[in-house]
């Protein structure tokens, strides 16, 4: 794959619980939208007992979409990506139900500390009230039945990402983190382009070709698709100095000429992506700004030594 291709051919199947694997369910919450697709996936993994992957949105429909998947069968674990409001919420009320431990990386925080004056314009979008029963780092192993799964730590979209790799099976519950349908948002202060790269390279090191993303379908070929989505972010990266030193100075500018054939609604997005990428440029030395990279930032080119 040389190019970066999406699949937006998906049915959500809302309230349904859709085979996706050996002893593998998906459940997709009613929540669709510009950022979640057709809706944030729930995963229900195992046969006799089971895990519960991103519950998803504090909403009634998914609970009950959710218990019926379940059955009668203990849940034995419930495991959380990251701490957007599409994905965890829902964890406290199904925790309650079902008595099972909560799992996942930490709390909700930003990838950085913020600057002097900065507001997080995504901070409504954290779900701040999360608080894992159980912390996970990066090569813990979380036991079921008759499954296994390895925490990856995939921070970028999120500070606190982590993807599942399924022991044994060729699969990687990616999150958010990479998805079939689109690019993952990367906004700062909450993700950083320096850390998800960094992820990216990770899962170029690990033996998995097919995720089963939060949202979408599942990702074929996985691999392949990470590299021509590195090769993307790298094009955008370039795409962006280029702008700068053509003489744009400021990321509206940007956006207006490298996002002109992207959904005007999609723009603001558009533009903390633009920032995610000044932030990693002006981190290695190519570019400067009036201060710290901001939204509302003035840019150049570094002088050449």
């Amino acid at each position: 794959m040389k190019n970066l291709s999406f699949e937006t051919e998906f049915e959500p199947s809302h309230g349904e619980a859709v085979p996706v694997g050996e002893n593998i369910l998906r459940v997709t919450a009613p929540n669709p939208g510009p950022f979640t697709f057709h809706g944030t996936n729930a995963y229900v993994l195992g046969s006799k007992s089971v895990a519960v992957i991103d519950p998803g949105p504090d909403d009634d429909a998914q609970l009950e979409a959710l218990l019926a998947a379940i059955g009668q069968r203990e849940v034995s674990h419930i495991l959380v990506t990251h701490t957007h409001v599409d994905h965890s919420p829902l964890v406290r009320r199904l925790a309650g139900i079902t008595g099972a431990p909560v799992l996942g990386e930490g709390p909700h925080r930003a990838a950085r500390e913020l600057h002097l004056g900065e507001v997080n314009p995504l901070d409504a979008s954290g779900d701040h009230d999360f608080l894992p029963d159980v912390a996970l780092k990066h090569g813990d192993l979380i036991e079921g039945e008759d499954w296994s799964l390895e925490a990856v730590f995939t921070p970028g979209h999120a500070a606190n990402h982590m993807s599942f790799a399924l022991s044994g099976r060729d699969i990687l519950f990616s999150g958010d983190h990479v998805m079939a349908w689109s690019t993952s948002i990367v906004a700062p202060p909450d993700g950083s382009m320096t850390d998800y790269m960094a992820s990216l390279e990770l899962l170029l090191k690990r033996p998995e070709t097919t995720y089963l993303p939060g949202h979408g379908g599942e990702l074929e070929h996985a691999r392949e698709f990470v590299r021509a989505l590195r090769t993307h972010r790298k094009m955008r990266e370039a795409a962006i100095l280029a702008r700068i030193e053509a003489g744009d100075r400021r990321i509206d500018d940007i956006v207006k000429v490298i996002y002109r054939d992207t959904d005007p609604r999609l723009h603001g997005a558009a533009a903390l992506s633009v920032l995610a990428h000044i932030e990693e440029l002006m981190e290695a030395g190519r570019i400067v700004s009036d201060g710290p990279a901001s939204l509302e930032g003035v840019y150049a080119p570094a002088e050449k030594s």
